[in-house]
C-alpha cells in the first residue's frame, strides 16, 4: 500500500555519487576549440564509493560531464534542463511536463515519432521525466550508438519549433490529460498531493500546484505558449550535458563541439530564490474518494534542498517512519490501530516537507479524528523518546551502503552526477551530503524537531470513502484561495525571438554508428550443495556486493483448497520474529550492516533475496539462517500480519489495474488455480490459522527443488564455504503438481467489471497462450506481437496515443509460465472514447493477423530485439534475473545466442503464420473495467455477448 506513497521520498542519499570533494585534477583529453576544462575528479581510495567525472563548458554556456566505464558496452546519456513547474507562470500550470511530451515529436531534421523509432531501432531504451525543478531526457544504447543519440539530442535543443505543429500541440495535450487521468483522477488516494500542495503554499508559490498541471490551464494555452516557453528555459546555457559509458573521452567531446556547439546561447537563467514557507495556523481539509480504506496525511513545511539542517530532518523522518523499529510502525501498526503508517521528508530545490500518513482499516475502525490523536501522541513521545546514537548510527549504515549500490548501473551513476550539478553547481556534491549525513547527532535531530514539528501548525488531510465525512479528523477549515490566472495574453508569431545556429556540416544527414559492439554474456559457475540446492553464479567487481536469490518451492501452486492466500501469509511471517530475535532486533542489525532479506511468494516458488556488501556477507548470512530455520511464529505476529492481508485485499480492489487483471484470471482460467487472486480473498483468508502457516513452512520450505543463484564480489570457493549451512539443511521431497485441464472459452465475449463514474476506462483484450519457452513459438510470437504492440513506436500505441489521443500509452504482450501463458492487449483510455477504443484494437488485430507485418518493420524488429544484449547485463540484478531464468527453466548457458539467432534469421513468412494463428481479434476475450451504466448501452453495439463480473473480495 505505500509504494506510491512512498514513491516521492526517493532519499537523495541512496543515489550514488564522490565521497570525495577534494581528489580535483586538471589533466584532461585535448580539447576542441570552444571547450573549456573545468575539473576531473578520479577515484582516489577503493575503499570509498566515488564517481569519477570530468566538467567542462561550451562557449555556449552548457555545462558537460562526462564519466568513464567501460565494464559494458554501453552508454548512457542525459540532457537535464533547469526547468520544471516552478518556473511556470500563474494560469499555465503543467506547462514544464507538456513541453516534454512535445520533444519527443521530432525536430527539423527527425520527422515524427523517429526519436523512439530511432533509438528503438538502436537496441535502445529512452525517457523524459519532469518535476518541479528541472527536466531531463535521457537514453541508454549500445555503445557504438553514441554519436547518433548526440545528434538527436542537439536538434531538439537548437531546432525544435521548426517542426512543432498546430496538430502535434493538440495530441500531446490530449495525451496529457490522459496521464492525469490514469495517474491521479482514476487512481485511489490519487490526488492528495495536488490538495496538500494547494494548502502547503499559497497560490503564488509554484509547489502550489502539481507538475502534471490543471486542465483548465492546459486548454488555456496555444502552441505559440509553447514555443516562448522553449525559448526562454531550453537554452544550452540552462542546460547540463552528462554521459557515462564505454566512451573515449577526446571523441567525445569532439561529437558534443560538433552538434551543440552552434546553438545558440538562450536568456540568462538565474537560480531560483528558497521558498520555504511557514502555516499561521492548523489546517484541515477532507478529500472523499473512491476507496475503502481511509487514510491521514499529515505535513509540516521544513526547509530546502542543501539546507544545513535537511540531513537531520531526512534521519528524523526515518526515526518517525522509516521502518519497523520507527515510532510510527511501534506504536501504530505492531498495535494493529492501522494497517500501514510511515514517515518521509519531501525536499525539493526551493521547499521541503514531512509527510507523516497512516492507512487505516476499512469501516469505521479507520476514524481518522483517532488515529490522528494517536500519531500526535506518538510524535509528542519523542521529545522525552530522543534519539540513541546506536539508533542513529543504524540508520547511518543503511544509507552509507546504499550509496555503494546506487554505483551498480551508468544510468544511475550519471544522473546522479547530472542533479548534482543541476542544483549546486557540483557533480560530486555527495561528498558534502554524506558528511552533512555524518554530522548528524541525536542532538541536531531533537532541534530539527522542536523547529519545525513540535508545537507547529501542520495540515491534516483526510481522505475518506465517499459520504462517509464521519471518519475524518476534523471539519475542514481551510479552502485554498482562488488561483490568481492573469488573461491570457495571445502571442503572436513576430513576437517569438528565434534563435538559428549556424553549423559547418549537413546535420540532415544523420551519423551512422561506429564499429559494432559485442555483448558478453557474463561468465558463469555452478556447483551444488551436499544436498542437492543447485547454485549459478558470477563474479562481479564494479562494486563490493553481494546479490544472492533463493528460490524454493512455496509457491501459490500449493497451497491447499480454500486457503488462498496462505503462501503470501507465510512468507511474511517469515519476515517477522524468530525463536532468538524479536524482528526489531533483526531490523537493528540489518540496518547496521546496510543489508536487506526479503522473503517474496509467486506462483511456484518463495524468492528469499539477500543483498548485501561483500564485507558484511557473513554477518548477513547468518541472519538469514536465524529467520530461515527459527521463525517464531507467534500468534500476535500472525493476527497481526493476518488483519494486514485482509485489508490489503480490499485495498487492491481499489485499483482498476487490479480489477482488470483478475478479470482477466478469472475468465481465462476459471474453475482452476491459475484463476485465484494471489493475495486470497477475504474468506480465504480468515480461514486460515496460524497452525496452517506452520504446516505449510514445514511442508514447502524444503531443499528439495531448490536453487540459488548469486552475483557478487565473491569467488566460487568463498561462496561454497558461505552457504555451507544451506548444504546441511533436510526438508521434505520436492512438491509434484498436475496441470489441470483448462475451460474452453466462449465465443468472444466482452466482460463487464463495473466502477461506477470511472474517468477512464481499463481495457484488456486477452486470450490463453503458450507456456514459457525460451526460443520457441511464444518467443518467436513474441517477435511477431513486437511491431503490432511491443514498443513505443508500434501500430497500437501510435494508432491509440500519437494518432486518435485516447490514452497515455496502449500495447500488449505475450507471456507464460511453467505450465499456461496468455497473450494481452491493453490500454487505459478516456471513458468517451472506450467504445472506439475496443473497435481500433479489434481492427489493428484483424490487419495484423491477415495482412502481417510489412519488410520495413521486420527489419526494425531485427534491429532493435537483436542490438538490446548490450544492455541486458549490466547490473547485479540484471544478471540475477539472467541466471535464475536458466535455472528455473533449465536453459542452455548459451541460450541467448540461439535466441539472437533466431531474431536475424525468423522469415516474414513464420512471423505472418504465428500473427495469424494468435492474433485473431475473435480469439481474444474483451474485458473492461469502467462505468458500466453509461458503457453498456454503447458496447451493445458491437453485437458481441456482455456480461457482467463480479469478482469476489
Amino acid at each position: 500500500m505505500q509504494k506510491w506513497i512512498l514513491g516521492v521520498a526517493l532519499f537523495s542519499l541512496a543515489g550514488c555519487g564522490s565521497l570525495v570533494s577534494d581528489t580535483k585534477e586538471t589533466n584532461a583529453p585535448k580539447l576542441p576549440e570552444g571547450v573549456t576544462f573545468v575539473e576531473q575528479v578520479t577515484k582516489q581510495n577503493s575503499d570509498v564509493p566515488v564517481i569519477p567525472y570530468s566538467k567542462y563548458t561550451l562557449s555556449n554556456g552548457l555545462t558537460v560531464v562526462l564519466h568513464e566505464d567501460n565494464s559494458d558496452p554501453l552508454v548512457h546519456v542525459d540532457v537535464t534542463y533547469h526547468v520544471g513547474s516552478a518556473r511556470e507562470e500563474l494560469g499555465k500550470s503543467g506547462f514544464a511536463h507538456f513541453f516534454e511530451h512535445m520533444m519527443f515529436q521530432g525536430s527539423e531534421n527527425v520527422g515524427d515519432q523517429e526519436h523512439f523509432r530511432l533509438i528503438t531501432e538502436a537496441g535502445g531504451t529512452l525517457n523524459g521525466t519532469t518535476n518541479r525543478d528541472r527536466t531531463n531526457y535521457f537514453e541508454t544504447v549500445p555503445a557504438n550508438q553514441l554519436e547518433k543519440m548526440l545528434w538527436l539530442e542537439s536538434d531538439r535543443m537548437g531546432f525544435l519549433l521548426g517542426a512543432v505543429s498546430q496538430r502535434k500541440f493538440e495530441i500531446q495535450r490530449s495525451t496529457v490529460k490522459n496521464e492525469r487521468a490514469q495517474r491521479y483522477e482514476n487512481r485511489p488516494y490519487g490526488l492528495v498531493y495536488e490538495r496538500m500542495g494547494e494548502a502547503l503554499f499559497p497560490p503564488t508559490h509554484p509547489y502550489s500546484w502539481q507538475t502534471i498541471g490543471y486542465v483548465e490551464d492546459l486548454d488555456r494555452v496555444d502552441v505559440n505558449d509553447l514555443k516562448a516557453f522553449f525559448l526562454r528555459w531550453y537554452g544550452p546555457n540552462n542546460a547540463t550535458l552528462t554521459i557515462g559509458g564505454d566512451i573515449d573521452a577526446e571523441q567525445t567531446l569532439a561529437w558534443v563541439n560538433k552538434y551543440f556547439g552552434s546553438i545558440p546561447r538562450g536568456p540568462e537563467v538565474a537560480k531560483p530564490a528558497k521558498k520555504p514557507v511557514t502555516l499561521d495556523a492548523d489546517r484541515y481539509l477532507t478529500l472523499e474518494d473512491k476507496i475503502q480504506l481511509p487514510m491521514l496525511l499529515m505535513a509540516w513545511p521544513t526547509s530546502y534542498n542543501g539546507a544545513e539542517d535537511e540531513a537531520s530532518l531526512d534521519m528524523l523522518a526515518r526515526v518517525i517512519g522509516g521502518g519497523k523499529n520507527s515510532l510510527m510502525y511501534q506504536n501504530l501498526v505492531k498495535t494493529g490501530d492501522v494497517v500501514d503508517a510511515g514517515a518521509f521528508h519531501d525536499c525539493a530545490e526551493l521547499a521541503c516537507t514531512m509527510y507523516v500518513y497512516v492507512m487505516g482499516q476499512s469501516g469505521d475502525k479507520g476514524n481518522l479524528k483517532t488515529l490522528r490523536s494517536k500519531v500526535k501522541n506518538v510524535l509528542d513521545g519523542l521529545e522525552q523518546r530522543g534519539v540513541s546514537t546506536k539508533e542513529l548510527n543504524e540508520l547511518k549504515g543503511t544509507v552509507e551502503a546504499g550509496a555503494i549500490f546506487g554505483l551498480q548501473s551508468v544510468s544511475g551513476k550519471v544522473s546522479q552526477l547530472a542533479a548534482y550539478e543541476t542544483f549546486f553547481d557540483d557533480p560530486g556534491y555527495l561528498g558534502v551530503e554524506l558528511k552533512n549525513l555524518r554530522s548528524v547527532t541525536p542532538e541536531s535531530m531533537e532541534q530539527a524537531y522542536m523547529h519545525y514539528i513540535n508545537g507547529n501548525p501542520s495540515v491534516t488531510l483526510s481522505v475518506v470513502p465517499k459520504g462517509k465525512t464521519s471518519l475524518q479528523a476534523a471539519k475542514p477549515n481551510f479552502t485554498p484561495p482562488e488561483r490568481i490566472i492573469p488573461e491570457h495574453q495571445k502571442m503572436a508569431d513576430d513576437q517569438l525571438l528565434l534563435r538559428e545556429p549556424v553549423d559547418n556540416f549537413d546535420r540532415s544527414v544523420m551519423p551512422e554508428p561506429s564499429k559494432p559492439v559485442e555483448a558478453v554474456m557474463p561468465e558463469l559457475y555452478q556447483f551444488e550443495l551436499a544436498n542437492g540446492i543447485k547454485v549459478l553464479g558470477t563474479k562481479y567487481r564494479e562494486t563490493p556486493t553481494v546479490e544472492l536469490q533463493m528460490l524454493i518451492p512455496a509457491g501459490r501452486r500449493f497451497e491447499p483448497e480454500g486457503k488462498m492466500g496462505l503462501a503470501k501469509l507465510t512468507a511474511s511471517m517469515m519476515m517477522e520474529a524468530t525463536k532468538n530475535s524479536s524482528a526489531e532486533e533483526i531490523a537493528s542489525r540489518l540496518d547496521n550492516l546496510g543489508s536487506s532479506i526479503g522473503f517474496n511468494a509467486g506462483l511456484y516458488g518463495t524468492v528469499v533475496s539477500v543483498t548485501t556488501l561483500e564485507k558484511n556477507l557473513t554477518e548477513t548470512l547468518a541472519i538469514l539462517e536465524e529467520r530461515l530455520f527459527a521463525p517464531a511464529f507467534t500468534e500476535a505476529d500472525f493476527e497481526r500480519i493476518k488483519k494486514q492481508a485482509l485489508e490489503g485485499v480490499i485495498y487492491e480492489h481499489q485499483r482498476p489495474g487490479w480489477l482488470a487483471s483478475q478479470a482477466s484470471r478469472e475468465v481465462l482460467y476459471g474453475g482452476t488455480s491459475f484463476s485465484l487472486p494471489p493475495e486470497g480473498t477475504t474468506a480465504s483468508l480468515n480461514d486460515i490459522t496460524l497452525g496452517d502457516v506452520k504446516a505449510f513452512y514445514q511442508r514447502y520450505y524444503t531443499p528439495n527443488g531448490a536453487d540459488i543463484v548469486v552475483v557478487g564480489d565473491i569467488t566460487a570457493d568463498k561462496l561454497t564455504e558461505q552457504l555451507d549451512f544451506l548444504a546441511k539443511w533436510q526438508g521434505d521431497p520436492k512438491p509434484q503438481y498436475t496441470t489441470p485441464s483448462l475451460p474452453e472459452l466462449p465465443k468472444q465475449t466482452l466482460w463487464m467489471v463495473d466502477k461506477p463514474g470511472a474517468p477512464q476506462t481499463m481495457i484488456r483484450l486477452v486470450r490463453q497462450g503458450l507456456p514459457y519457452d525460451a526460443t520457441g513459438e511464444l518467443f518467436e510470437t513474441q517477435l511477431s506481437n513486437f511491431n503490432l504492440a511491443g514498443n513505443f513506436n508500434s501500430r497500437i500505441n501510435l494508432n491509440l496515443r500519437e494518432d486518435k489521443g485516447y490514452t497515455y500509452g496502449a500495447g500488449g504482450y505475450q507471456m507464460g509460465g511453467k505450465e499456461v501463458g496468455q497473450s494481452v492487449f491493453y490500454a487505459q483510455v478516456r471513458a468517451d472514447a472506450s467504445l472506439a477504443s475496443v473497435k481500433e484494437f479489434l481492427a489493428e488485430l484483424e490487419k495484423m493477423s491477415t495482412e502481417g507485418v510489412t519488410d520495413k518493420e521486420v527489419e526494425f524488429m531485427r534491429l532493435a530485439v537483436g542490438q538490446k544484449d548490450a544492455l541486458n547485463y549490466e547490473t547485479p540484478g540484471k544478471k540475477a534475473q539472467l541466471l535464475g531464468q536458466i535455472l528455473t527453466y533449465s536453459l542452455p548457458e548459451n541460450f541467448v545466442e540461439t535466441r539472437n539467432g533466431i531474431v536475424a534469421s525468423i522469415s516474414k513468412q513464420r512471423l505472418n503464420e504465428l500473427a495469424a494463428k494468435w492474433f485473431n481479434p475473435e480469439d481474444y476475450q474483451i474485458i473492461v473495467v469502467g462505468d458500466a451504466k453509461s458503457l453498456t448501452p454503447q458496447f451493445e453495439t458491437l453485437g458481441i455477448p456482455i456480461k457482467t463480473l463480479q469478482l469476489q473480495q
